[in-house]
């Protein structure tokens, strides 16, 4: 009967494996068409770009904003990226913004990035993104907005003009993880 033991224990694991997979199944068929068209795409998207690196400690918002950024400029997607932008900024502002972003980190974007994120996420962060094939760096501005009365993250977009959508400010280290996630200014 020993023997026959971890057998039995490996069938019961198994037999909860697809429990919890029927069950998972079940509850994503119940909601609605919406939830599983935006679940349908961020998995369309993750699945065709390099994985993002990552240091510090983004929440699950700014890490999430975060690779749709990188994934709008690498697939030049200026009406997408524009519409992860601050809500309450002037929308010419913000195209404008995308438009120098993707003209700028496009090639950067679509290769190996690390994005480091700077203080505590669950309010808003600093995101340093490293663009390993060109060697660009872009800093950007994570913060919660309110979009169709559901609190979310969006992205600062005021960089109208493209000297200063490149310009990188004196503080951001060279590599990521060299101030250890810690802001210094």
């Amino acid at each position: 009967m020993a023997t026959g033991f971890p057998a039995a224990r490996r069938g019961g694991r198994a037999l909860r494996g697809a429990l919890v997979g029927a069950l998972t199944l079940g509850l994503l068929t119940g909601c609605s068409s919406e939830y599983e068209d935006a679940e349908a795409e961020y998995i369309g998207d993750y699945s065709s770009h390099p994985p993002l690196s990552v240091v510090g400690y983004p929440s699950t918002g700014t890490l999430g904003i975060t690779q749709q950024v990188v994934w709008r400029i690498a697939d030049g997607r200026v009406e997408e990226l524009a519409d992860l932008g601050d809500p309450d900024k002037d929308r010419g502002t913000t195209e404008k913004t995308a438009e120098n972003w993707i003209a700028a980190f496009r090639k950067g974007a679509g290769g190996k990035v690390t994005a480091e994120f700077y203080d505590e996420g669950s309010y808003r962060q600093t995101v340093v993104l490293y663009l390993h094939g060109t060697g660009q760096i872009k800093q950007i501005y994570v913060l919660p907005a309110n979009v169709d009365g559901q609190g979310v993250f969006r992205v600062h977009m005021a960089e109208p003009d493209p000297g200063e959508a490149t310009a990188v400010a004196p503080w951001v280290p060279k590599k990521p993880g060299e101030l250890g996630s810690t802001m210094i200014r």
